[in-house]
């Protein structure tokens, strides 16, 4: 069965970013340029893009990286969809990707995938599909974690609805992280221009997330226990996404 509501999506990989947290291998290149096993952590991102059939996809990257993600990916011809470049001048918060891409996404609904956020097995391009066929305004990507305080953290109502979002709580509601995929409609820019920064100075997508949940308009998708979903911001979750894909691999499993 073809999805048309798939014809209204564009993609977004946020690829900028200092990633100081992993000097001084990022000193010279981007973070989502770094291997992870066999190749470029960019790839990951968006591979799940591509399974989901989105076929128009933003790259954002800091001015220094853009020629190289360009001799990498080139136009997109070679994974059959389109890949357009712009340039993150200087690192506002992750709300900030749907202001650079304002023009380029016109009145589409768009899909944001962090640059560094890698989602293996469980079928999560699938699940992506049906929220984009399914979203009322957003829908975002949850993953149940043991320490959830350094991330967003949903809380949920005995109804099943969003009760709060709360960025990166002392002491969590919940094991629910929002991860680093999220589906939005095309209010999403309207939305992310009306910010103020946080007080570290950021357009939190939070804060997007939180206007959508004042709309009654968000969902959550919560990905399988049987799945996983790595942040490789780090050096330890450098090698750790680097052992698992290696394992998964001489397995002889799809890594999605």
């Amino acid at each position: 069965m073809i999805n048309n509501n798939l014809n209204n999506y564009k993609g977004i990989i946020l690829a900028g970013g200092k990633g100081t947290r992993l000097y001084p291998l990022t000193k010279v290149v981007s973070k989502q340029l770094l291997p992870i096993y066999d190749k470029p952590m960019i790839m990951y991102p968006l591979e799940t893009l591509i399974r989901a059939g989105i076929k128009d996809i933003l790259i954002i990257t800091n001015p220094s990286d853009t020629t190289i993600f360009q001799d990498l990916l080139g136009d997109g011809s070679q994974y059959d969809c389109n890949i357009y470049y712009e340039i993150q001048n200087k690192p506002e918060g992750i709300a900030q990707a749907f202001i650079i891409a304002k023009d380029w996404l016109e009145d589409s609904n768009c899909i944001l995938i962090l640059g560094d956020n890698i989602f293996l097995k469980g079928n999560i391009s699938n699940k992506l599909e049906k929220a984009m066929d399914n979203n009322k305004g957003a829908t975002l990507f949850a993953y149940e974690v043991e320490d959830a305080s350094s991330y967003g953290v949903i809380n949920m109502s005995d109804d099943g609805t969003v009760a709060s979002i709360v960025e990166k709580p002392e002491n969590p509601e919940s094991n629910y992280a929002v991860t680093g995929l999220y589906a939005y409609d095309n209010s999403v820019v309207k939305k992310a221009i009306s910010l103020k920064p946080s007080d570290r100075g950021e357009l939190e997508i939070t804060d997007i997330n939180n206007k959508y949940m004042l709309e009654n308009s968000v969902d959550v998708t919560i990905l399988p226990k049987d799945s996983f979903w790595l942040d490789a911001g780090t050096i330890d979750s450098l090698l750790e996404a680097s052992n698992l894909i290696k394992e998964i691999k001489e397995q002889g499993e799809d890594l999605f």
